[in-house]
């Protein structure tokens, strides 16, 4: 079905065919129709499925006209500022041809520019939940106008703590509303937020994605908790590769990855919610432009982050969630392209990685690097204590050779040896 049947606007269609799309994806064909009707709305897919476009076509088919110097509309909240940015700019894109405006109000940069397009009057706010509540305190932004409320990547917000703060804004705006809930996973805390939140929804999933990129080469490494790092290092050491994303749980943990490979002599970004704006931005330019040849980055910041030509994942902290293992090693072998993905996986960790290999349906090949010096892995570590730091590695040995280059053998079914694993250019 061509997107021109779907009942989107003349100028709307204009919109997307400039924008460079043919026809709609499943959940496009899917939650376009709901939207369009008023309807409230629970869809359920991946980053990459089209979802913003479902929600913004209908959304602009249904505002028509703008209303100058009128409130705000629309609010879409996002969990970090990059997904705001790129949400307010495929609203840009697809209103080309209209006269409706869309600005992005998120934290780490100034004030002033976003107070400037709000005074400008805008129909649609795509916003993060703490600077939002910062204008909403000053009287800068009112909701009493908004008569479509969206929440994307409503599990990550909940990650985030912003369970809150969301109700609060949920709370402010007119209860004759419709209301658009997005998410990748749908867990009880979610379904607890949509039970206040959304009037008799219709619910849209569209498959949650199990299978692993068949161009990315994946495997394990079991390694003692205390040996970590320098598994990391060593693995770093013997692999010829381009680019590199190393995954960590926590922000601290992130920091402390990047701390100590920069003392290695790695040339190294860091990417999660704490960093301000610009440093994000830096980051990523200096990322995909090679002035850094190592990303660390949490699972929450690099969601929906499209970075090309990433040779390898490295999973120094095995992911809590099934869905995040499968959306961290599709960072590498984008667009035909080839990638390799390892996991550090301590005892702690069996139980999340025999999740990870029920969901994806396969058994994940285990590696063990050849010359490295492995210390006996014993029981499990105690469970950290809710709040506190955790992840970055743990206690660093001494330094030792690492004799011998190329892969380890394989375990379980794993191979002798992945691509472009060699000695390090």
């Amino acid at each position: 079905m061509p997107f021109k049947a779907l009942n989107l606007s003349e100028s709307v269609l204009r919109g997307v065919q400039a924008a460079g799309y043919t026809d709609p994806t499943p959940i496009q064909l899917r939650a376009i129709p709901v939207v369009l009707g008023g309807g409230d709305l629970v869809g359920s897919a991946q980053t990459g499925t089209g979802k913003t476009a479902a929600f913004a076509l209908p959304i602009l088919t249904r505002l028509g006209a703008t209303r100058r110097g009128q409130p705000a509309r629309v609010l879409v909240l996002e969990p970090t500022r990059e997904l705001a940015a790129q949400v307010e700019t495929a609203f840009r894109d697809f209103a080309r041809f209209t006269d409706i405006r869309a600005v992005a109000i998120f934290g780490g940069v100034g004030y002033g520019l976003q107070r400037a397009e709000l005074k400008r009057g805008v129909d649609i706010i795509v916003a993060t939940p703490g600077r939002l509540v910062d204008f909403l305190k000053t009287g800068e932004i009112k909701l009493h106008d908004i008569s479509i409320l969206v929440l994307d990547e409503v599990d990550r917000m909940l990650d985030m703590g912003f369970l809150p703060v969301v109700k609060d804004i949920i709370a402010r705006c007119p209860k004759n509303r419709q209301t658009l809930f997005f998410s990748a996973t749908v867990p009880p805390e979610i379904a607890a937020v949509a039970s206040f939140a959304l009037r008799n929804p219709t619910r849209v999933e569209c498959g949650v994605n199990r299978s692993v990129n068949q161009s990315v080469s994946h495997a394990i490494y079991p390694v003692a908790y205390e040996q970590k790092f320098e598994l990391l290092e060593a693995l770093l050491a013997k692999t010829d590769f381009d680019s590199v994303l190393v995954f960590s749980r926590t922000k601290h943990g992130a920091d402390k990855i990047a701390r100590r490979l920069t003392a290695a002599n790695h040339s190294v970004a860091v990417l999660h919610a704490n960093r301000s704006q610009n440093q994000r931005i830096e980051a990523l330019a200096g990322f995909k432009s090679g002035k850094y040849e190592v990303m660390v980055a949490t699972d929450i910041a690099a969601r929906g982050i499209d970075v090309a030509g990433v040779s390898h994942v490295i999973n120094y902290d095995v992911p809590e969630n099934p869905e995040d293992y499968v959306h961290r090693i599709g960072r590498t072998g984008r667009a035909q392209a080839v990638g390799d993905a390892f996991t550090l996986v301590t005892p702690e960790n069996f139980s999340d990685l025999r999740d990870i290999e029920r969901f994806i349906g396969q058994k994940i090949p285990e590696l063990r690097l050849e010359g490295f010096p492995y210390m006996p892995m014993g029981a499990p570590r105690p469970k950290p204590v809710p709040g506190q730091r955790q992840g970055g590695g743990g206690f660093r040995g001494p330094r030792r050779g690492f004799g011998g280059g190329g892969g380890g053998g394989g375990g379980q079914g794993g191979k002798p040896g992945f691509r472009r694993f060699g000695s390090r250019r």
